[in-house]
Parts: structure tokens; C-alpha cells; sequence
């Protein structure tokens, strides 16, 4: 069974996500300590603890006690510059935190995926996301939660052109195809990690929809 998470390592924190739940989880006063790495400096808080660096090997060197893990990576092919460059922040530095948080102790990782993720996909950015949640599974988490967003929506610092021109659509699509504020994501991860539960629980935008309200 798990508990409300206390001491937090975060990756992805300056991400269009990840900056909602750090804002989240440093305003919850149940959470003592949260860690998160980062290329360039945070706002200095409290309970911050803020490694700044290549993220790549700051991972590797984070230190517990550590309870919950929450992973906001992500990156698109035209960003990373190469096939090689996205799945090293999508797939080998997810599963790097996993491995590294798990072998400190921590019980609970929450993980954005997306939608349609899937191993056997052809499209190449489905089946490395259905790639990790297959290898996160394999290494053996108490519990191991992975959302499914469908596009996220929110203000940027570097916009992608393609959610720019698909994002009002998205907002009329029916059920877990529709658009998701990035900011209701973060809302339903952090209500997740207070969620009790054992195992693997994938929850799809519709859910995370009703959750992050």
C-alpha cells in the first residue's frame, strides 16, 4: 500500500508539466523534500533541493531517502536533433531514474507516456513510449503508475510548431483524444501519488481529466 509521498525526486521540472507539479508538490505540506535536477538553476524554495548540471549525470548521483519518484521528461525529434538524442531523454533517462530511485528505496513512480503508446507501433514516438512502459514494469516497481495524455496544452518556452497548429483542434475532440492542459496533468499525478494501490495502474486522458479537476 502507498503513502503520501514525502521525500520526491522529479525529472523534468522546467518542462511544460513538470514546472506545474514542482509547483504542486513544494505547496503540499505533507511533502518534506523534493529533488530535482536540473540544466540551469530553480527559483531557491525550502524544501527544494536543486542539482544543476547535465541531468544525464546528475541521475545517476541523487540520493535518497527518496519514497516517490515523478518523471516529466520528454522531447521531440525535431528538438533532440536525432532518433538517438529522443530516446535518450525519452526511454534511457526515464528508465535511469527508475533503476537508480528504486535501488534508494522509493516505492511509487508516476511517469507521463502519451497517448497511444505502444511497443509494436510503427510510428516510432508511440512504440519508444510503449518501450519504456514495458521496461519500467520489468523492473519490479511496488507501484508504478503511467499516464496517457493525450496533446498538452499550455504556454511553452521554446513552442512546438506542431502543437501550436493542432491544439485547437484537440480541444474539440471527443474523450481521451482531446487536448489536456498541462496544469491538469501535473493536478492528476499528484492526486495519483496520494492514491493507495500496488502494481501498475495506466491512466488514460479522459481519467486524467476528471482527476486533475
Amino acid at each position: 500500500m502507498s503513502v503520501s509521498p514525502r521525500q520526491v525526486h522529479l525529472a523534468g521540472a522546467t518542462g511544460l508539466t513538470g514546472q506545474w507539479v514542482l509547483a504542486l508538490l513544494l505547496d503540499d505540506p505533507g511533502v518534506e523534500r523534493v529533488v530535482a535536477p536540473t540544466r540551469h538553476p530553480l527559483s531557491p524554495h525550502p524544501k527544494l533541493g536543486n542539482p544543476v548540471g547535465m541531468v544525464s549525470h546528475l541521475i545517476c548521483q541523487l540520493q535518497g531517502p527518496v519514497d516517490t519518484v515523478f518523471c516529466c521528461l520528454g522531447t521531440t525529434i525535431r528538438q533532440a536533433g536525432s532518433r538517438e538524442a529522443f530516446r535518450m531523454v525519452d526511454y534511457d533517462l526515464p528508465l535511469m531514474l527508475g533503476k537508480h530511485a528504486l535501488a534508494l528505496g522509493a516505492r511509487h513512480y508516476i511517469v507521463i507516456s502519451a497517448l497511444g503508446a505502444d511497443p509494436a507501433s510503427r510510428l516510432f514516438y508511440n512504440r519508444t513510449k510503449g518501450e519504456l512502459e514495458l521496461a519500467l514494469q520489468k523492473q519490479g516497481w511496488p507501484q508504478l503508475t503511467i499516464v496517457r495524455p493525450s496533446l498538452l496544452l499550455g504556454a511553452r518556452h521554446k513552442p512546438r510548431l506542431g502543437e501550436v497548429f493542432a491544439a485547437p483542434f484537440s480541444r474539440i475532440l471527443p474523450g481521451r483524444w482531446r487536448g489536456i492542459e498541462a496544469s491538469t496533468v501535473a493536478c492528476a499525478m499528484v492526486r495519483l501519488a496520494k492514491t493507495p494501490g500496488e502494481g501498475v495502474r495506466i491512466v488514460e486522458s479522459d481519467e486524467l481529466q476528471v482527476l486533475g479537476h
